[in-house]
Order: structure tokens, then C-alpha cells, then sequence
């Protein structure tokens, strides 16, 4: 696990400088604490962070040919190198370390973009060729490690992490109103756009070339969702053997390796996989709460105890302000998901203890696990036909009514969401229970500047982009699939990354294995959602490897009590950053509204926690990288 950065100018007389690089590389030394490595060759600068996991004594990059006029920075694992190298070196090319970095590098020469078809792993990796002046960058199938890139008319520069590139010279950026919205709409930012309008994330399961100053990106794999016909018998042989096989892959590593343990059912088939794959006790990490609502302690207690696992827990008791000041400055493009909290708290634990932890992220996208998916069928099965009044005036009006409860989900706060979802348009899927700011929110929150800048745009263009192409199949499949080019990709990857590699933990994810993604989507919806039971054909295949416990828990989903630490610990913090004054001079929101919604949670009239937080982490970003906006 890595980070990495660099930058090629078009100019072939024009030559990168070296401090520059080392300034851009010390921003992601977090993600490779253990050595660093710098490259100059011609107009192409090359710098790299290792977190060494395989290959500890040969494998420093950046990876030179055998005649030194190619070389690679890379970042993430190769599962089948090994597999790949045995390739390779039947086409004559010789291997001078045991790392998997050099299988691309080889492959590169061998396949050109194609190496990428090849690889079975989570990566990013920069492959410059000095012979021909050609760059090649690509990214992993689901997007699991992030690739950013910067392109003007004089040079190209990319980074793991949005904040290397900003230390490269001459930079002209601006503020992209349209990932704003976005990201104030669904708390996050969908690629391939970033906050920065010039900056852009390579797409996940894509390549880019630059060659003669010109540059072409294309897709080197493409999801193909159908409504599939197999068996439960065959779903439930295939499944278990691809995931079992995907677990073991992600075992190879030559330093401690162990397992993020919610209690959930994917975390938990994460561990009961591994425990039957290693002579060792697993090393497991969970994290719980104060609060009863929102603490799983208990059921991850006894997945540990049925394994025998070697089990860390830790109370979340942080301070909540100088916690939030700290995930804040890490992030370098806004993101608001509050589960960044505990996803950093479990990796800050596991990091004592292990370089590698093996985590559970996937299985809702790719089994319709999430309750929206129960709320999309109830609401087209019986919500959807009762009368307007009735919905409107009934229903609606109760909804609004009804003050929050401190509750993490409860009956109160999930009938409010449910309503809040059912007023937006059909056609966005049960993406309409993902999203935290109503049309009408939105014309109050934007000032008139914004919302002129906005006009004509639609805040939820790339949802209806990713449904519109796969039309026609059954909704468990488009939405499984919306939810993988979506919110898997920007919000959830994103989350596990990041926080991750604060602490310099290197995170695995089996369920993002190709082959279980691409089964995943050759299965009949009926195998993943049976009536209201999610998840169904992954229970059926692991039933008897999850404890009773585990077994009867409903989602739960990995949260934090926010919406009470916005009315206590971190009240102050956000009363500064929504200075009337600030807002004002800001000039894109409306002060009044911010500080209306602010007092309204405040006084439990009712729970704008998601608006607000977003709000914050916006104007920390401004804070901390705003000064890089330069139109």
C-alpha cells in the first residue's frame, strides 16, 4: 500500500523540479510512512510513500526496466502476481524483485493499457515509457484506491490524494458549484468530478495514455448487470467457492494481517472465511459506543467467540471536537459521511496491532443489503398507490410533526426518512432515501449567485446517467448496480480509504474481488431479496458460519450519535464556521437559513444533522484548502 504522485510535462525540453516533487510526496507520507522514493527522467517526474506488505527488502520504488527507460509508481496489491509474472517471464522478460509492482511494469511493456484486463487487485499506478514519452495511469475495477489528475495545456500531475497535487507549481483552480451541490445533496462527490473543477478522479475500471502531448481515457472493464437465471443450489455452490477464493488471495502478506469485525453479517462472513483459511486465531477490531442505540459490541462479541478470534474492542470516547478537527484536516475534498469517525477509530486500533485488516465493505451493494432497498419495494408496492391526500396531509404532515429521537435509527426517525424519500422523483431509484437536501431545502440554502450558477444543472444527473444504462432490468439489479458506480465508488471506498490510511493500515475489501462483483450481477434479484429479506442468497450460503445472534440483528449500518454532538461538543465549532459575516462575505449560502437550521436542531424541532454537518465540513475545507482556489 502506497501513495503516489507525479507530474509530465508536454514540453519534452522541459524538466520537472525535484523539491516540487518532494513537497508533493510529503503530503501522503501517511500513506506510506516506511520509505519514499523520487524519480527524474526528462519532461516526467515520478514520487512514491510505501507501506511495505510483500516484497519488504526488494520492492522500493519507483521500478525501473531492465534498461532503466521505463518506470512505475504504484499503489495497492496485486492478488495474482504471481500468476502474471509466470506470463510475463514466458515472454522473456526477467524479474529483478519479488514485488507485484514490477508485474505491471513488465505487463505494461507486454500489453500496454491492456496490463490493467490482467490484474486481479485493488490499484493506481503511473507507468511512464522515457523511449516513446508516454504515460499510462489506471485504476482498479470498483475504484478501491483513489487516482486524481490536474491537466492544463502545459503539463499533466496526479496524485493519490487531491492535496499532492496542489503542491505542484502553477496551479489555476476553481470552486466546481456543481460538485458543491452535489456533494450537499448526497455527501458526497460523484466521479468524475472533485471539488476543484480543474481536478478530476480517473474513473474506476479506466485508463489514461498521454502520448505527445495528447490524452485519451477509456474503459478497460465495464460492469454487465443482467436479471440472470441459476439455481439457489448453483448461486449458493458459486458464490461460496468465489468468495472463499477471494478471502484466501487477500491473506498473502508478509507482515500481520487482521479483520475489521462490525457484527454485521458481511464482517462476519469476512471472519468465518479467514478462520477457516488460517492455522492462527484472527485478529478481529470493533468499535462501540456510549450510546446503546448505536453500539454492536455484543453481536461482534459473539462472531469472536465462535472463532476463537484474538478480539480487540474499543468504547468510542474521543474527544469530539479535537476528533473532527483532525478527519477534517486529512480530508482534501469535502466528504460527509459521519461513519469516518468510527472507520478511522477501528484503523487507528488495528494499526497497533496489524499492517493489514480485511474488511466487509461491498456486500450491501452487491446483495441489496441496505434498508432503501425495502423502502424503494414498499413504497412502489402499496406507498405509491394510496391517495395524495392521504400522503400528503396524513402522512406528511405527521412526519413533520414529529420532533427526532436520539435514537440511532428507531421507528420515529426512519418514518420521517421514509416520508422524506417518498416526495422525491421516481425514477432516482432508493437513491431517493440517500439524499439529505429537498429541492425546496436547497432554493432557501444557496444564495443568488449560486443558484444562477446552478441553473440548468440537475443535482442528480449522474444517478439518472448510471439508471438510464442499465434500463430495462429489474429495479434490485439497476439499483445494485447504481449503488456500485455510485455510492460504493465515491462514499464508501472513499470512507475506507482515507480514514485507513490516516494511521497507515492497509484495508482489503474480498467482496470487491471482480469475479464475486461480476457474479453478484449474473444472479436473479429474487436471490438477493426474497419478499423483505435482504441479503438473502448470502445468508442461505453462510447461515451456519454466523452465530444466533448474528442471525436475527437487523442493519445496522456503521453511524455515529451526531446529531447530539451537534447540540454539546461540537455546538461551538459549528457556530463559528456559520458566522453570519463569514456566510455573507462567502457569498454561497443564505446566513439566515444556515442559522435557522441550526437553531431548529438545537431546539429538537428536528434533525438537519446531515445539512449541518455537511455545512461544517465544507467550510472547514475552505478553511484548509481554500486558499488554493486561485478564479
Amino acid at each position: 500500500m502506497c501513495g503516489i504522485c507525479g507530474i509530465i510535462y508536454k514540453d519534452p525540453q522541459r524538466r520537472p523540479d525535484a523539491a516540487m516533487l518532494e513537497r508533493m510526496n510529503a503530503t501522503i507520507t501517511h500513506r506510506g510512512p516506511d520509505e519514499d522514493g523520487l524519480i527524474v527522467t526528462g519532461q516526467a517526474g515520478l514520487a512514491m510513500r510505501r507501506l511495505s506488505i510483500i516484497d519488504l527488502s526488494t520492492g522500493q520504488q519507483p521500478i525501473a526496466n531492465e534498461d532503466n527507460t521505463v518506470h512505475i509508481v504504484f499503489n495497492g496489491e496485486i492478488y495474482n502476481f504471481a500468476t502474471v509474472k509466470s506470463d510475463l517471464e514466458g515472454l522473456g522478460h526477467h524479474f529483478k524483485t519479488k514485488a507485484d509492482t514490477e508485474v505491471i511494469l513488465h505487463g505494461a511493456e507486454a500489453w500496454g493499457r491492456d496490463v490493467a484486463k490482467r490484474l486481479n487487485g485493488m490499484f493506481a499506478f503511473a507507468v511512464w515509457d522515457a523511449g516513446t514519452r508516454r504515460l499510462l495511469l489506471g485504476r482498479d475495477r470498483l475504484g478501491i484506491k483513489p487516482l486524481y489528475v490536474y491537466e492544463d495545456d502545459e503539463k499533466l500531475v496526479f496524485g493519490s490524494e487531491i492535496k499532492a497535487i496542489l503542491e505542484a507549481d502553477d496551479l489555476s483552480l476553481s470552486l466546481d458549484i456543481e460538485a458543491l451541490n452535489n456533494f450537499l445533496t448526497f455527501e458526497y462527490i460523484p466521479a468524475p468530478r472533485s471539488i476543484f473543477k480543474e481536478i478530476r478522479k480517473l474513473e474506476p475500471g479506466h485508463t489514461l495514455v498521454m502520448e505527445n502531448g495528447r490524452t485519451v481515457t477509456v474503459p478497460y472493464w465495464t460492469l454487465e448487470p443482467t436479471d440472470g437465471v441459476m439455481s439457489e443450489a448453483e448461486a449458493r455452490e458459486e458464490l461460496s467457492a468465489t468468495l472463499q477464493d477471494a478471502v484466501k488471495l487477500r491473506l498473502l502478506s508478509d507482515v500481520p494481517l487482521g479483520a475489521f469485525l462490525s457484527g454485521g453479517i458481511d464482517s462476519s462472513v469476512m471472519v468465518a472465511l479467514m478462520a477457516g483459511l488460517t492455522d492462527r486465531p484472527v485478529k478481529t477490531f470493533t468499535i462501540g459506543f456510549k450510546e446503546s442505540s448505536y453500539n454492536e459490541l455484543k453481536y461482534a462479541k459473539a462472531v469472536s467467540e465462535m472463532y476463537g478470534t484474538e478480539h480487540h474492542e474499543y468504547i468510542l470516547e474521543a474527544n469530539a471536537l479535537d476528533l473532527t478537527e483532525k478527519l477534517m484536516r486529512q480530508l482534501d475534498e469535502p466528504f460527509g459521511d459521519f461513519s469516518v469517525f468510527p472507520t478511522y477509530m477501528v484503523s487507528q486500533i488495528a494499526r497497533e496491532n496489524v499492517t493489514v485488516a480485511l474488511s466487509g465493505d461491498g456486500g450491501d451493494e452487491l446483495f441489496a443489503g441496505y434498508d432503501t432497498y425495502k423502502a424503494h419495494k414498499f413504497d412502489r408496492a402499496i406507498y405509491h398507490w394510496l391517495p395524495k391526500v392521504v400522503k400528503r396531509h396524513g402522512f406528511g404532515a405527521l412526519a413533520r410533526r414529529l420532533p427526532p429521537t436520539a435514537q440511532k435509527k428507531g421507528l420515529v426517525n426512519s418514518f420521517k426518512r421514509f416520508i422524506q424519500g417518498s416526495e422525491l422523483p421516481k425514477e432516482l431509484l432508493h437513491t431517493r432515501w440517500m439524499t439529505f437536501l429537498a429541492e425546496s431545502e436547497r432554493q432557501r440554502l444557496f444564495s443568488a449567485g449560486t443558484l444562477e450558477a446552478l441553473s440548468g444543472t440537475d443535482s442528480f444527473d449522474f444517478i439518472r446517467r448510471h439508471a438510464a444504462s442499465v434500463e430495462g432490468l429489474n429495479d434490485i439489479t439497476r439499483t445494485g448496480y447504481v449503488d456500485v458506480k455510485t455510492y460504493l465508488t465515491d462514499n464508501i471506498l472513499v470512507k475506507v480509504d482515507r480514514m485507513s490510511m490516516v494511521p497507515s493500515l492497509e484495508a482489503r475489501v474480498p467482496f470487491l474481488d471482480h469475479r464475486v462483483v461480476e457474479l453478484a450481477f449474473r444472479m436473479p434479484p429474487a436471490l438477493k431479496m426474497r419478499g423483505y429479506d435482504t441479503k438473502y442468497i448470502l445468508k442461505k450460503t453462510f447461515w451456519d458460519k454466523l452465530p444466533i445472534e448474528v442471525q436475527r440483528r437487523g442493519k445496522q449500518g456503521f453511524s455515529i450519535p451526531i446529531k447530539e454532538w451537534l447540540k454539546d461538543e461540537l455546538k461551538p465549532m459549528a457556530t463559528a464556521l456559520f458566522d453570519e459575516r463569514r456566510l455573507r462575505e462567502q457569498g454561497l449560502f443564505d446566513p439566515a437559513f444556515v442559522g435557522q437550521l441550526m437553531d431548529e436542531h438545537c431546539r429538537n424541532v428536528d434533525n438537519h444533522s446531515h445539512k449541518l454537518w455537511a455545512l461544517m465540513v465544507f467550510q472547514q475545507w475552505m478553511d484548509n484548502y481554500g486558499h488554493h482556489l486561485t478564479k
